[in-house]
């Protein structure tokens, strides 16, 4: 497994989408597959596929291709499925409850242990199992049980503070559903900024094209 820091983020970005074709390629009970074949289902070339896995080693054989549950197994162990980091969720507004409740954290690496949110009528709310606490007790949570990930659901205007109080307890990664581009200026945070309207006016983008091309027509 490469701990190579200069592999690029677009290999990284689409590491989740291979680990999560070869789940359904396992599900079908397929035990082996080429990288052309892969590639056919992926909308990727063999050559782009076949680079990005010589990234972390490669994995396939000559003759043979790539064995589904293997593969998929060491991509897991990069993405670091298998370690269950600890997990808080500040923000149980819609949003909030909605990640809490349909995002499968166990399966993705990471466990959900503690959810929080400012509003007081909240507190002691049950979300996935996970009793709601106030913002104010997570200071004392986080020394207690050590969560090294944040899901931020949470208004703009406080996401700076929040986040940077957040480190100074011990969290190491951000997964940042604010409309706030999370930059924190301290060493071995990371941080993924999700804009669903980003990913929304890239589909309207796209339909627009093939508006405009069938108007044309």
């Amino acid at each position: 497994m490469s701990k190579n820091g200069s592999i690029s983020s677009s290999v990284i970005k689409r590491l989740p989408r291979y680990y999560r074709f070869l789940g359904e390629l396992e599900k079908q009970g397929v035990d082996r597959i080429s990288s052309r074949e892969l590639s056919e289902l992926m909308k990727l070339t063999a050559s782009q596929i076949r680079q990005d896995l010589n990234c972390f080693g490669g994995f396939g054989q000559q003759g043979y291709g790539y064995h589904v549950e293997d593969l998929r197994k060491e991509i897991g162990k990069i993405l670091g499925v298998d370690r269950h980091f600890k997990t808080i969720l500040i923000g149980a507004g819609n949003l909030g409850k909605a990640i809490a409740m349909h995002i499968n954290f166990e399966t993705r690496g990471c466990s959900l242990i503690g959810i929080f949110d400012v509003n007081p009528k909240l507190t002691g709310e049950v979300v996935s199992d996970i009793p709601i606490r106030h913002t104010d007790e997570i200071e004392k949570f986080c020394e207690k049980n050590s969560p090294v990930v944040a899901v931020l659901c949470i208004p703009k205007a406080n996401t700076q503070e929040i986040a940077d109080k957040l480190v100074s307890l011990g969290i190491k990664a951000f997964w940042n559903f604010s409309h706030y581009d999370l930059s924190i200026d301290y060493d071995n945070i990371v941080v993924e900024n999700v804009h669903l309207g980003d990913s929304l006016l890239t589909l309207t983008y796209g339909t627009n094209i093939i508006t405009d091309t069938e108007d044309e027509d």
